[in-house]
């Protein structure tokens, strides 16, 4: 038990590093220019609303950039007033906590099982899919190219090439990985990416694909509402179905019950 939990406790370590190399290659804001329309939507967004990746910044490192000025969490709804507003905070990436939830409570034993993560980013759920299961093949499937050059970088340093590979496409190229998948990872992966028609596409595309039986489906936020403003013929009765996940395995006080509970676990029929 010492040992697991030394090692563990290191690969904790592994990914604050990991988190620290790619903090010091990104703009505060973890977005790249090439992500227009992402930056667009988040502007358009009814109340103001910053990007504060997850995996890069835990709430230490953001309470250390407000105290720096570099990062608020307020905004001022009346300029010059002392009349404030929390902002929202988006993240596209998993925390290290939720990172840790998903390969030791949500996911089962992964050996011999082939991970794929739609829209890999900055490659958090594959880096974690690493150093936190048995999965011999994690597949990241990355439509920019600065993002599949970072996790190229970290690969490499890291030295998890043996079991890790980034695919530079759009999810809609990728039948047979996504038809080979036991367990797809999708993490905020479309709406603030495409327009609603290309979502529409690429839910019905990734409906059509993932069809193995017993394969899980791993979402934030829920199918339900991921599709509910979308015209699609998936019928996720027939599909999909939900498995009830234990959001209260962590019994520290600061943990991020309504983080957790953004994830949604799903089996396919």
């Amino acid at each position: 038990d010492d040992f697991d939990e030394l090692v563990v406790s290191n690969n904790d370590v592994v990914l604050k590093n990991i988190a620290e190399d790619l903090r010091n290659r990104l703009p505060i804001e973890a977005m790249f220019t090439s992500e227009q329309q992402a930056v667009q939507k988040i502007h358009q967004h009814p109340l103001p609303m910053i990007h504060v990746d997850a995996f890069l910044y835990d709430d230490d490192v953001v309470d250390s950039l407000c105290e720096e000025g570099k990062m608020s969490r307020s905004y001022c709804t009346e300029c010059g007033s002392y009349k404030t507003a929390s902002l929202e905070f988006i993240s596209h990436s998993f925390s290290l906590m939720e990172l840790k939830f998903l390969y030791q409570h949500v996911l089962p034993d992964l050996t011999g099982k082939v991970v794929v993560d739609v829209g890999s980013r900055l490659g958090a759920v594959l880096f974690a899919g690493y150093l936190y299961s048995s999965a011999p093949q994690l597949y990241g499937v990355e439509m920019n190219a600065d993002f599949c050059q970072l996790q190229e970088m970290m690969i490499t340093k890291y030295q998890f090439i043996d079991r890790i590979k980034v695919v530079h496409a759009d999810i809609c190229t990728q039948a047979s990985l996504l038809q080979k998948a036991d367990v797809v990872v999708m993490n905020n992966v479309f709406e603030y990416f495409l327009d609603r028609q290309e979502q529409a596409r690429a839910w019905e595309f990734i409906a059509c694909n993932v069809r193995k039986r017993g394969c899980l489906l791993v979402t934030v936020p829920s199918l339900e509402e991921s599709l509910s403003d979308l015209q699609t013929d998936i019928q996720l009765s027939q599909w999909v179905e939900e498995m009830q996940l234990n959001y209260d395995v962590y019994m520290e006080k600061d943990v991020d019950r309504e983080a957790l509970e953004q994830i949604h676990l799903y089996k396919i029929l």
